[in-house]
């Protein structure tokens, strides 16, 4: 009788570990980035009216096809925050396990302020739109959402130089140290080319799903 009531040894041994369950959870950090600039970029080539040399992506969420960028804006954020949580457990107990996820879960909500509030028109897009002369309200939310998630997203790479050096990885703690003045470059850079603050933000965005990736993997290997 009491062997019927037994509960089977080994069905805990299906049970992710704590690491590998922080691996699948830091993923969406990793793959936020190349989603969003791919949505950009297979918008951008379609939609007309659109040009990479005078307009920013986030102008995307305009016009009838719009909701196309709005949701990738509303994705990519939801990625980015569930990625902030998975880092958390990845650093757990280690230098910049705190104040590291918390700068990318920043980021990640700045992406939900920009679908919330888009972007102004202007520059020819949508077709037919005069150059601004005006910011509105819900642009300068919009833009000041999008400066405050990469100054966020800056602070972390500075942030998460430190566990990459703990682990040994030297060389990735020192461009997640060099990154970060690239990307503002590029956003200082944006009044005089729209391209060089686009490739800011990407080069932000494809870093942090480089440094999530290296730091998954090295504390799965710990």
């Amino acid at each position: 009788m009491t062997d019927t009531l037994t509960a089977p040894r080994h069905v805990s041994s299906v049970a992710p570990t704590p690491r590998a369950a922080a691996r699948w959870s830091v993923a969406g950090a990793a793959v936020a980035g190349p989603l969003f600039l791919a949505a950009g970029l297979v918008q951008g080539a379609v939609r007309d009216g659109f040009d990479f040399t005078r307009n920013a992506i986030s102008q995307l969420a305009l016009g009838g096809a719009g909701w196309v960028q709005t949701a990738s804006f509303l994705l990519t954020g939801a990625l980015l925050v569930a990625g902030a949580a998975g880092l958390a457990r990845a650093l757990r107990g280690g230098p910049g396990a705190t104040w590291g996820p918390a700068l990318v879960g920043v980021f990640g909500a700045s992406f939900w302020a920009a679908a919330a509030f888009p972007a102004d028109a202007g520059a020819g897009f949508p077709v037919g739109t005069p150059e601004a002369t005006v910011m509105t309200g819900h642009g300068t939310v919009h833009m000041a959402s999008g400066m405050i998630g990469y100054l966020a997203l800056c602070a972390a790479f500075f942030v998460l130089a430190r566990p990459l050096a703990a682990r040994g990885l030297r060389g990735w703690a020192v461009a997640s140290r060099v990154v970060p003045v690239a990307v503002l470059a590029g956003f200082m850079a944006s009044a005089a080319s729209v391209l060089a603050f686009t490739a800011g933000a990407g080069l932000g965005l494809l870093w942090l799903s480089a440094v999530t990736v290296r730091l998954a993997n090295a504390s799965s290997n710990q």
